[in-house]
């Protein structure tokens, strides 16, 4: 009789029973990515092979809000010199400034598809607002993991010089493209 009674009210005054969904970050097929042109030579690519986060979505209402982390030091181009070279303090100091942040309280959904992520990345202790284009997300039950787990891919723009990371501009240009792969399990 209470249940009848408890449905009966959350109907009746509007309120749905239904919450955010939490989702933790599959750190095995979660990837950050940059490129940028090199002296004006080439197009290079990079990535960040270690992230970590959780998403909370809640598809009903179209909201949401997640929490990425990335290591600075997890940085990966192919060559351990380069490698070295961009944890310096030249460029992301990895030892002093660990993680690369991101977070967000803005999902855009056109309909029931995620199209933009706003929110705030964080470098070197510098936070700027960003907007991430999502160019492909969808949801689904995962045989393997036998929960749900939801995916995307987006991209943004940024300017290297406005999060302490500037050396060589212009030579070596000051934009640079992050695009983000991202898979999450359903807790």
């Amino acid at each position: 009789m209470f249940r009848k009674c408890l449905l009966l009210i959350l109907c009746c005054t509007g309120m749905s029973g239904y919450a955010a969904d939490k989702y933790i970050v599959d750190q095995e097929h979660t990837y950050s990515n940059f490129e940028y042109k090199h002296w004006g030579l080439s197009l290079q690519r990079g990535r960040f092979d270690r992230n970590s986060g959780s998403i909370e979505l809640d598809m009903e209402n179209k909201t949401g809000s997640l929490q990425i982390a990335i290591e600075a030091d997890s940085i990966n181009t192919g060559s351990d010199t380069f490698n070295n070279i961009l944890r310096s303090t030249s460029f992301f100091n990895a030892e002093k400034y660990p993680k690369i942040f991101f977070q967000s309280n803005k999902l855009v959904f056109n309909e029931d598809k995620l199209v933009q992520v706003e929110g705030d990345l964080t470098i070197k202790d510098v936070t700027r607002k960003v907007t991430v284009d999502i160019t492909q997300f969808d949801c689904r039950f995962m045989i393997i993991y036998l929960k749900r787990a939801c995916g995307a891919n987006g991209y943004t723009k940024i300017l290297r010089s406005d999060y302490g990371v500037g050396r060589y501009v212009p030579f070596v240009s000051d934009e640079v493209t992050l695009s983000f792969s991202v898979e999450a399990i359903k807790e």
